[in-house]
C-alpha cells in the first residue's frame, strides 16, 4: 500500500484518485466537528472525559421510563447542557463547505457521518446518512419515522408518533441502543458501491462505522485518510493527508476544480 507523507503531493494524489473514481463515499467522524468548536466525546476536553462515560444501559433506561427520561431532558438537570450549547452555536467550517461543493460538482456521491450536529446539511450537502442520528430530529422507536424537533409539541411527555402512536425519542443514538435499521442498511449499501472512501476526522475505532472502510478495502476500494492523527486505518490508506479537514479538504477541492477545466 503506497502512503503519501508530503501534504502537497498527497493532495495531488488524492485529487487524482477522487477524479478517477466512480463512487466516492466519505466516512466522517468527530474531528470535523471539533473544527467548528464542538468538543469531542473523548480525549482532551472531551465530554465523557469531564463527566464520565455514560452507562451502556442508557437506552434501557429510556424504554423503562420514557416519561422520566423526557422530564429530565427538558429540565436544567441535563448533564449534556454544555455540549448542547456548543452545538447550538456551531457553524459549518471550510471542511463541511468543501464536502458540499464536492457533492454538488459530482466528486462525492454520499457522506456517512457519525456526527449529530446537522452541519453537513447547513453547508449544503444532501446525500447523507447519519448513523448516530440528528440532534434536530425526533424518531419513533416503533416505525423509525422521523420528525423535526423544532415546533413539535412536548407539553405532554413522552411524545407519541403521529403515524403509529409509538413513543418518540430524540433521533440521536443512545448507549445500548441499536443503530436504526434504515440508517445501517444505507451505510452498507453505499459502502458496497464505493470504489473510493474518504476517511475524514474519524478515529476508526467506533463500530459499526469502523467496519465500513474495511469492507470497502476488501472489495478493492481506495482509502484516503484526512486526519492530523494516526489511526488504525492509516497503514491501509493509499493516501494520508496529515492535516485538519478544514485545511485539507478545501485544498483538495481546489485541485478537483482544476480537473474540470
Amino acid at each position: 500500500m503506497s502512503i503519501t507523507s508530503d501534504l502537497e503531493t498527497g493532495l495531488d494524489d488524492a485529487a487524482r484518485l477522487v477524479a478517477l473514481s466512480n463512487y466516492v463515499v466519505a466516512l466522517v467522524g468527530a474531528g470535523i466537528s471539533v473544527e467548528s468548536g464542538i468538543p469531542p466525546f473523548r480525549g482532551q476536553g472531551g465530554i465523557w472525559t469531564k463527566i464520565g462515560e455514560p452507562a451502556m444501559s442508557g437506552y434501557q433506561r429510556f424504554t423503562d421510563d420514557p416519561k422520566g427520561w423526557w422530564e429530565e431532558r427538558l429540565s436544567d438537570r441535563d448533564e449534556l447542557a454544555e455540549f448542547m450549547k456548543a452545538l447550538d452555536g456551531a457553524k459549518p467550517n471550510p471542511a463541511h463547505q468543501a464536502m458540499a461543493e464536492m457533492e454538488r460538482l459530482g466528486f462525492l456521491q454520499h457522506t456517512i457521518t457519525q456526527n449529530i450536529d446537522n452541519l453537513h446539511q447547513e453547508a449544503g450537502s444532501t446525500a447523507i446518512t447519519e448513523i448516530h442520528g440528528n440532534r434536530l430530529k425526533l424518531r419513533c422507536i416503533e416505525c423509525n419515522s422521523r420528525f423535526p424537533l423544532k415546533g413539535f409539541p412536548l407539553e405532554v411527555v413522552p411524545p407519541l408518533c403521529p403515524r403509529c402512536r409509538g413513543i418518540l425519542k430524540t433521533d440521536t443514538v443512545m448507549f445500548g441502543e441499536p443503530i436504526p435499521a434504515d440508517a445501517l442498511r444505507s451505510c452498507y449499501n453505499h459502502t458496497e458501491m464505493c470504489d473510493c472512501m474518504l476517511l475524514v476526522g474519524t478515529s476508526a475505532v467506533v463500530y459499526p462505522a469502523a467496519e465500513f472502510p474495511i469492507i470497502a478495502l476488501r472489495a478493492g476500494a481506495t482509502l484516503i485518510e484526512v486526519n492530523p492523527e494516526e489511526t488504525p486505518l492509516s497503514p491501509y490508506s493509499q493516501v494520508v493527508l496529515r492535516a485538519p479537514a478544514g485545511e485539507a479538504l478545501p485544498a483538495l477541492m481546489q485541485r478537483l476544480r482544476s480537473t474540470q477545466t
